[in-house]
């Protein structure tokens, strides 16, 4: 009979034939090392590049493997908002994390995230790229930074967060404190993240930034103005949504939580 994993990883993936091999290489070796069963699931937003075809093929050259390896695939193209939504909902760990498929975090820096929420300590952690950026090794352009504080600027004004650096795909969850938010979520563009951590704050989770090693990777799917224009959007959007009641209540959530 199988056992539920003690840790999931989601990888919200969009035309990453390129690096999702490596990439899958590197957690694997990490999760076999790591005492406790894992499993890695793949969310395929609409990749046009043959993405989910080299992740089941990776899969069949590793068949006696104890981690798991899922692959889930959107029918097109809907966000990294919604993989990740996608990819929490479908997972079975205890704890849950989700990181880049470019893995500019590497897997390695994982424990900073899981190791608070196996200890009791948090519902959610998230890495960060702004608490220490002496741990930043190859710097993003300078464009992407100054966006970057500027968003995170907006973001203090607009939803009252104090966190410094929402943007990091890099953060783990409990998974039973967390589902109710997701099944909640709205936002399926790149400010996720924000919405979360904004419900999680309001539900009186307990939320941790912490620091973590990042390199710039090539190949982002950010576009400067498009997505900053949209970002802001969505930043509105939660606040909208807020205002007039569209979220479940802590008490509701509760109730729909499992135990």
């Amino acid at each position: 009979m199988s056992t539920s994993p003690t840790l999931s990883i989601v990888i919200p993936a969009y035309n990453e034939a390129a690096r999702i091999e490596r990439s899958l290489a590197q957690i694997f070796t990490y999760l076999g090392a790591r005492a406790g069963s894992g499993e890695i699931i793949v969310v395929d937003d609409g990749s046009t590049d043959g993405t989910a075809e080299i992740v089941r093929r990776f899969g069949r050259t590793r068949p006696c493997s104890p981690v798991r390896l899922v692959v889930l695939c959107n029918d097109h193209n809907q966000g990294k908002g919604y993989s990740v939504k996608r990819g929490v909902l479908h997972a079975r760990g205890e704890v849950v994390a989700f990181t880049d498929a470019d893995l500019s975090a590497p897997i390695t820096e994982l424990p900073k995230l899981i190791g608070p929420i196996e200890r009791g300590e948090c519902d959610i952690v998230i890495g960060s790229r702004a608490l220490d950026r002496r741990l930043i090794g190859k710097r993003q352009p300078i464009w992407r930074d100054y966006a970057g504080r500027l968003f995170n600027l907006l973001m203090r004004v607009i939803l009252g967060l104090r966190f410094k650096d929402t943007q990091c795909g890099f953060k783990a969850y409990r998974r039973l404190s967390v589902l109710s938010i997701f099944q909640e979520q709205r936002i399926y563009g790149f400010a996720f993240d924000v919405e979360i951590l904004f419900l999680a704050a309001k539900r009186g989770l307990r939320i941790a930034e912490v620091p973590v090693v990042w390199n710039h990777m090539p190949g982002s799917r950010v576009h400067l103005w498009k997505d900053s224009v949209r970002m802001f959007l969505e930043l509105l959007k939660i606040r909208w949504y807020d205002w007039r009641h569209r979220y479940a209540d802590a008490g509701a959530l509760a109730a729909r939580a499992p135990h």
